[in-house]
């Protein structure tokens, strides 16, 4: 891969099924647009892209293509996951009020590397933020069966000598009342857990809730429901796998992380940073 001058060199070789590539954030839009125009399928790991703008593009290019791309959020494929979904689509906390969720970690400031430089993409937001904001909009869609837009976003943060986000606080409400609060930053530990908070009672994942294994259902005088589905390698299997299935069965997208679900996601952070600056 060095050698050559582009992916799409290398994908011109019929013996070429796929590429593995490793790349900051700012580089993923690039790649990903030569597989696809080479017609090979794309599983981008998150973020998709920096910006909504880049994400419907090749949203745009996928379908004109018809060819399969899907962000890797992994977090939406793990077993523990479906056990919450049962008892979101089943009312067992009945309807959701709000999300609290954390994603936090100290990150040594190096205006060069992928955390802090903006060439790079970097920020907590695009790095860490996504995934309090993917798993909003999952849990809104298994407990009502779909997410519609925040009906206001209201975000504050502390940027970092190189301008990109070192730390942001984000409270998003839904029509209906329902809202999500989240904190995501490189300068600062947190708990890194997600409680769903319903009517009639509490889903909590632990600490790591993104690469979670584990799930508690509390509700007021009931005996708590544990739920504990260890990872059958390291996580990243579910979604390697749910991207076969799509790809098999001839989907340009998959219907647990689709494009619409990208898409969304990018547009809230397009907003979140644009208020934090």
């Amino acid at each position: 891969l060095r050698a050559a001058r582009s992916i799409a060199e290398i994908l011109e070789d019929p013996l070429v099924d796929g590429v593995y590539v490793a790349t900051p954030h700012a580089q993923h839009g690039e790649f990903a647009r030569q597989c696809l125009e080479a017609d090979k399928p794309v599983l981008c790991e998150k973020p998709l892209v920096p910006n909504l703008a880049q994400g419907t593009f090749l949203v745009e290019l996928a379908s004109r293509k018809n060819v399969f791309l899907m962000e890797a959020l992994w977090t939406r494929m793990l077993p523990v996951y479906d056990s919450v979904s049962t008892w979101l689509r089943d009312d067992a906390i009945g309807p959701v009020r709000a999300i609290q969720s954390s994603f936090c970690f100290r990150a040594p400031f190096e205006p060069e590397g992928r955390h802090y430089n903006p060439a790079l993409a970097g920020g907590a937001l695009l790095d860490l933020g996504v995934y309090n904001i993917a798993m909003t909009r999952w849990v809104i869609q298994q407990a009502a069966g779909s997410c519609p837009e925040p009906s206001s976003i209201h975000a504050t943060g502390t940027l970092a000598d190189t301008g990109v986000d070192q730390r942001v606080s984000a409270m998003l409400t839904f029509p209906g009342g329902v809202t999500s609060q989240f904190v995501c930053g490189f300068d600062g530990s947190a708990e890194n857990s997600m409680t769903i908070v319903g009517e009639r009672g509490s889903i909590r994942l632990p600490s790591g809730f993104w690469g979670a294994t584990e799930a508690w259902l509390e509700r007021p005088g009931e005996p708590v429901l544990h739920e504990q589905v260890p990872l059958r390698i390291n996580g990243f299997e579910y979604e390697i796998e749910e991207a076969q299935r799509c790809i098999r069965a001839g989907l340009v997208e998959s219907p647990r992380m689709t494009h619409a679900d990208s898409l969304a996601a990018l547009r809230w952070m397009d907003e979140i940073r644009r208020q934090v600056g």
